[in-house]
């Protein structure tokens, strides 16, 4: 079973330790202890979590088959004649789009403002970090 410490935790979902500490102390998300006394969150829980977080969309956004949302802020907007790049910070995630420069006009995306990065795509190429020393994402008993 992999388990997490909760800055490690905290950094994957991309909230702060403190999130995921007041997440677990309101029995949100379940912890344990490691060897070191350390808290400690079952990689299994956090998916869990992870899922009936996102199985809760907040935006009111219309029905809709695309499942990967991410939720920013416009960090940039390059407009020519005729289409548009628009840069989405989105957690740690930065999601670039190009689209019509109509789109951009229609949607009123300018930067400062929240916006809502719809993704859906036929190709997702997962990749696994490389093995590093150090603590993330432990194997524990």
């Amino acid at each position: 079973m992999t388990v997490f410490r909760i800055g490690e935790a905290a950094e994957l979902v991309g909230v702060s330790p403190d999130t995921m500490r007041r997440w677990i102390d309101a029995g949100r998300l379940a912890a344990g202890r490691d060897g070191q006394g350390h808290r400690v969150i079952d990689g299994t829980d956090l998916a869990a979590f992870l899922r009936a977080q996102a199985s809760q969309p907040e935006d009111g956004s219309d029905a809709s088959s695309a499942r990967n949302r991410l939720r920013g802020i416009v960090t940039a907007v390059v407009k020519d004649t005729v289409m548009a790049q628009v840069d989405i910070q989105a957690g740690p995630f930065r999601v670039v789009s190009l689209m019509s420069r109509e789109a951009v006009d229609e949607l009123d995306l300018r930067v400062g403002s929240v916006a809502i990065a719809v993704i859906k795509s036929t190709t997702v190429v997962v990749e696994k970090p490389a093995a590093t020393t150090g603590s993330r994402g432990r194997t524990g008993s």
